[in-house]
């Protein structure tokens, strides 16, 4: 069997702010069709590891390279060297769903219709099937009702299926979740769970395996869909490995975090 692609690369990042220094050497490979958890105690870089790899930060040292699903050989290209219009081409191939949902005010409809009108150049009627069959796919059942409700009239677990819907609808190899299921009771919760494993084992329509990247807390996330865990510490890969590995792991900086999964979850939630 050949060895799997690459689909992003981390190499040596460094990044502070007024002089604390928040990632200190980071290094990290995700093939193509993995299923990464990121996780690690509060300010140890997670987010900014995000926001790096979504290019939203620069690194002070160090490169992050993402596979260029634009060209046939699929190459990797370090996003540092790219203009604003090759990163919006290389977007068209990505989804995140963040935390809060960044749902904008409006109906579910034009939630999900704005990217495909403003990227795609598409008609309503030729969006409104795409909506349909997104919405039906994260188990909605009145769609026609619920593409005329306004985000606020959505509960947070409507609201989070909402957002994975859209993400989903534009059929994305690379789908980034920030802390997908903070705010919700575990039942919402573990209907998000199955969603995320669904949609990762779903293909694409160009027939590349999707990759998945997780940011989170969530200890029954990481239980149910036994991830390859990737744990910060201090700014740097402290583990890299199974689920199991890490859940039976007694090492003296990866079991107390373990134990304190929950409440940490809880905890991003008051915040």
């Amino acid at each position: 069997m050949p060895p799997a692609a690459t689909e992003i690369l981390v190499e040596d990042v460094h990044k502070s702010f007024n002089e604390h220094a928040v990632l200190t050497g980071v290094t990290l490979q995700i093939n193509r069709g993995d299923l990464t958890a990121i996780v690690g105690g509060s300010g140890c870089g997670k987010t900014v590891l995000l926001k790096h790899i979504l290019r939203q930060l620069l690194p002070d040292q160090g490169r992050v390279l993402i596979a260029d699903h634009e060209r046939p050989d699929h190459a990797l290209v370090d996003i540092a060297d790219l203009s604003e219009d090759d990163m919006d081409r290389l977007r068209t191939h990505w989804a995140v769903v963040f935390q809060r949902n960044a749902l904008f005010s409006g109906s579910v409809f034009e939630n999900i219709a704005l990217w495909f009108r403003e990227v795609k150049g598409l008609t309503d009627g030729q969006i409104r099937p795409i909506a349909v069959e997104s919405l039906k796919s994260v188990g909605f059942k009145d769609i026609d009702s619920l593409l005329n409700k306004d985000r606020d009239e959505l509960s947070g677990g409507m609201a989070k299926r909402v957002a994975v819907a859209r993400a989903l609808s534009m059929d994305p190899i690379l789908m980034f979740y920030d802390e997908p299921t903070t705010g919700l009771d575990p039942t919402h919760a573990a209907q998000i769970h199955r969603l995320i494993y669904d949609t990762h084992q779903r293909p694409t329509g160009r027939r590349i395996p999707r990759t998945t990247v997780i940011i989170t807390h969530d200890k029954d996330l990481l239980h149910r869909l036994e991830p390859r865990v990737v744990m910060l510490h201090e700014g740097r890969v402290f583990f890299d490995g199974s689920y199991v590995e890490f859940a039976r792991s007694e090492s003296e900086i990866i079991r107390p975090y373990f134990d304190l999964m929950p409440i940490l979850h809880r905890r991003r939630l008051e915040e």
